[in-house]
């Protein structure tokens, strides 16, 4: 497999884009090389411009549920590329698109759209925090929620992928009101509460995403809400990354719990920028035009962007795919580990329906720590051998796997073999 024209457009890039890239997980900073440039994409298999393919699961980091291009979402962008780009002006595919995420969540009401899950969290904990009338917010170590100032601490993903602690340009100002707790473990979360009665809310990834995936244990955000609840303070689920990815509607769902407020984004927008928050009704009557928590987006319901989330969630509750995520879901995972056994390679898998990742470890992991421990340096050699066995992976140890609809059992078989050849390198290490 050549990568030339790969080499030679990064070689490009350099001149005018910062390291030849425009998000620094596409850089390939940790499992070393260049990143790869794509021409096009297909179903379940991508193409770099080299003419490699692929069996994507990286899927833009999850809103290609369907694959890529499916044609009923084709057609309903090209139907709407037809009437305009943008208006600046309301238009009736923002109405059928908040009815059909708000239906899909217990205990939300109304929906704001905006452009991106950064802009989606940034407005949710502006929305706590005129609610409840505090000012302190408690986040999880881990769980990223997107580059704006106050989150950007503790942060996981790329962050973690680059051995960065935080964001150089972030004041202590910014993050004086942000509180960190460890995921799994309330007591971190109490401590918090015990010596501060400023907080308006805790946000949480009810699945965590970008640590690689880690689940709450024991009934972690059943307690955490109930709890909460006790405190006057608000829960934030960021679902971002799990909305719609492990039923029709939310991760937390699944989990037993309705946070206050929801933030959205990725399948919500079929492969197009889209964020979104959305709670009942007596909080998001705070949002301006109706009260004063003021934000604004010019872009923000995009007919075009709404129009790809229209198809998307009305082709995704037709097929409905959660029962067949789980079955190859759990192929995958059971792949991975008995290949792994069978190179005597040490590995943990977590897996929450159609979100999976590899962890280079031999104990679980459930934090950040505990992720933190995996052996970046296999997973850089991984990573390579399945790229050069036509598997598309994130670059990143801490960044999640997704499943698409459309895998067949030729893709599975794929993925299968690969995994084969990339233990064994990894075993030689």
């Amino acid at each position: 497999m050549k990568f030339k024209k790969s080499q030679k457009l990064y070689e490009k890039g350099l001149k005018n884009l910062v390291g030849a890239v425009n998000s620094p997980v596409r850089a390939f900073s940790s499992v070393g090389g260049n990143p790869l440039f794509i021409k096009k994409a297909k179903g379940t298999k991508i193409t770099d411009v080299d003419g490699n393919e692929y069996v994507d699961l990286v899927l833009s980091y999850g809103p290609m549920i369907l694959g890529h291009r499916h044609k009923k979402v084709q057609k309903g962008v090209d139907k709407a590329l037809k009437k305009g780009y943008s208006f600046g002006a309301s238009t009736e595919a923002e109405i059928k698109l908040a009815k059909i995420v708000c239906d899909a969540f217990p205990g939300m009401d109304k929906v704001r759209f905006v452009n991106s899950g950064t802009e989606a969290v940034l407005s949710a904990v502006r929305l706590a925090r005129a609610f409840t009338g505090k000012d302190k917010i408690i986040k999880f170590s881990g769980c990223y929620h997107g580059h704006q100032d106050s989150l950007l601490v503790a942060a996981g993903s790329g962050l973690a992928t680059l051995s960065m602690p935080g964001s150089k340009g972030v004041p202590e100002g910014a993050v004086k009101n942000t509180l960190i707790a460890n995921y799994n473990d309330l007591d971190s979360v109490k401590a918090h509460f015990k010596k501060h009665k400023d907080i308006a809310g805790v946000i949480i990834e009810p699945i965590a995403g970008n640590m690689g995936v880690v689940i709450p244990e024991n009934n972690f955000l059943v307690e955490l809400k109930a709890y909460l609840e006790t405190q006057g303070a608000l829960l934030i689920a960021d679902e971002v990354m799990t909305g719609f990815r492990s039923k029709f509607g939310g991760a937390q769902e699944l989990l037993g719990v309705e946070a206050d407020i929801t933030c959205l984004g990725k399948v919500i927008g079929g492969g197009f920028p889209v964020g979104a928050y959305g709670a009942r009704e007596e909080i998001m009557q705070e949002v301006a035009p109706l009260g004063g928590m003021y934000q604004a987006g010019t872009l923000s319901g995009n007919p075009i962007a709404m129009a790809g989330g229209i198809a998307t969630l009305t082709e995704l509750k037709k097929q409905d795919p959660y029962k067949k995520f789980e079955e190859i879901g759990s192929i995958i995972e059971v792949i991975l580990l008995e290949t792994a056994k069978k190179y005597n390679v040490a590995l943990t898998v977590n897996r929450f329906g159609s979100m999976l990742n590899p962890f280079f470890v031999n104990s679980e992991v459930t934090n950040f720590v505990e992720a933190q421990l995996s052996d970046t340096k296999k997973f850089a050699v991984f990573f390579w051998e399945m790229i050069k066995n036509g598997v598309f992976l994130p670059p990143s140890q801490f960044e999640a796997w997704f499943l698409s609809s459309a895998l067949s059992d030729k893709d599975i078989k794929i993925i299968a073999e690969a995994v084969d050849k990339a233990m064994e390198k990894v075993s030689k290490m």
